[in-house]
Formats: C-alpha cells, sequence, structure tokens
C-alpha cells in the first residue's frame, strides 16, 4: 500500500492507494506518530511520499515517515517526474501545482489539458497531448480576494459568503459579492477561451476546494477531481518505484 501526504499551512491531506486505487482518504490539523503509526499499521504501508510546504528542517514528519516506512521519499524540484517540464524556475514550482499536472496527465494521457485549482490560490495549469508541462498562472483565490478588499480599504466589510447569482449587485454587500465572484468567473472563462484557440480540444480539469463552487457558474464542460493532488502524487511514488 501506497501512504500519501500533502501537507499544506494550514491541513495535511492523506490518502492510501492499493496501486492505483485510493481506498481511503482523509484530513488531520495535526499528524502525530501515533495517528502515522496507526495508519501505516492498519493497511500495511510499504511505501510513502510527503509533499510539504513547510520548511523540511521545521517538519518533524519527516523523521517519523522514514523511521517508520522504508519506502519513502519527499517530494522536490529535483525528484523525477512522469512529464516534461518547461519552466524556467522549476526549484520555485509548487509542490502542489507539480502534483496536480502528474494527476491530470495520468488520469487524460495524450490529451491537451487546462487544470484549475480553485484553493487558497487559483492556479491555471497548461500541460499538451505530447506530455510537456509549459507552466501556468497563479492569482488570488476566493477567500483571498474577499480579505482583500477588507483589508486594503476603510470601509468595505467582510460579509458572510453566499452564492451571487444576480450579476449586478443592489447593495453593497451584494456588489462585494457579485464583483468577486462573477469576477473570477470572467477570469476564468477568459483563460479558456483564449487556450481554446491554440488548442481547440483543450479538457478542462478543475479541483479543490472552491472547484464545485466554480463548475456550477460555468457554462463549459469541465471534469472535476477532488483527489487530483493525492492521485498525482501517488503517480510520482509510482513512476519512482
Amino acid at each position: 500500500m501506497n501512504l500519501i501526504i500533502d501537507q499544506g499551512n494550514t491541513q495535511i491531506k492523506i490518502g492510501v492507494f492499493d496501486k492505483w486505487h485510493l481506498v481511503h482518504s482523509d484530513s488531520h490539523d495535526i499528524l502525530d506518530k501515533n495517528k502515522l503509526q496507526n495508519i501505516v499499521q492498519k493497511y500495511n504501508v510499504s511505501r510513502c511520499i510527503l509533499s510539504s510546504v513547510i520548511d523540511p528542517g521545521k517538519n518533524g514528519l519527516i523523521d517519523d515517515l522514514a523511521n517508520v516506512i522504508p519506502g519513502f521519499m519527499q517530494l522536490s524540484h529535483k525528484t523525477p517526474l512522469p512529464f516534461k517540464i518547461d519552466y524556467k524556475t522549476p526549484e520555485t514550482l509548487g509542490k502542489d501545482r507539480i502534483a496536480v499536472v502528474a494527476g491530470g496527465t495520468y488520469l487524460y494521457p495524450g490529451m491537451d489539458l487546462l487544470i484549475i485549482d480553485a484553493g487558497t490560490a487559483i492556479t491555471y495549469e497548461l500541460a499538451t497531448k505530447d506530455g510537456i508541462y509549459h507552466g501556468g498562472n497563479i492569482s488570488p483565490g476566493l477567500q483571498m480576494r474577499y480579505k482583500a478588499l477588507n483589508t486594503f480599504t476603510s470601509r468595505l466589510p467582510y460579509p458572510v459568503f453566499k452564492n451571487q447569482s444576480e450579476l449586478i449587485g443592489k447593495s453593497t454587500e451584494d456588489a462585494i459579492h457579485a464583483g468577486i465572484q462573477w469576477g473570477m468567473v470572467n477570469e476564468i472563462d477568459g483563460y479558456i477561451n483564449r487556450l481554446k484557440a491554440n488548442f481547440p480540444e483543450i479538457l478542462i480539469l478543475f479541483t479543490g476546494g472552491d472547484a464545485n463552487f466554480f463548475v456550477k457558474k460555468l457554462k463549459k464542460p469541465i471534469f472535476v477531481d477532488l483527489n487530483l493532488v493525492l492521485t498525482g502524487l501517488n503517480r510520482i511514488l509510482e513512476y519512482n518505484g
């Protein structure tokens, strides 16, 4: 069994794969040694990959994992990948971005892909059917935009989130909802339309915590996979096995 760990700034997401099949997934605020050992024993884990945004020197998980699991590896920009990277600064490339490309190109081989990860930030990744990752874009995510309007202005509120169906707001709070939500929809639509000019058959793949929210507002054929990061990390682990 493969143990997949995606350690972010606030949560740790884990998945257990039997080769390519996801048999268990959940998330933790803290993954201590006892929880880790329980997972390893319950699923008879023999290999593990860790993707972490935390400084490795401050990451207590590394020592724990290396001691418990013989086949342990940590994802870095030097890790061999199952696709080619055409990116000027691979050492700065976010591990979550690497993972979604690995997942997307595994699930949809031989296709041009725009992979959109709608989380704290919203990222756009372009991978082509020849197995090359060409780079992408990074933009503020949904909640980040709400917080920015409230933080950098003196009077705009931080409203309780709601789905804004109307394009034009009739109150200040509705104007904020409409501006942020429909602004992001138009941003996403713009990237899709521009890329379709060069890649007419491009497939749009969404992941991330806000994926389902945006997919409902976009009038385009879109695939959603909320476990794409875990799938991509598992593919990288298998590739290095």
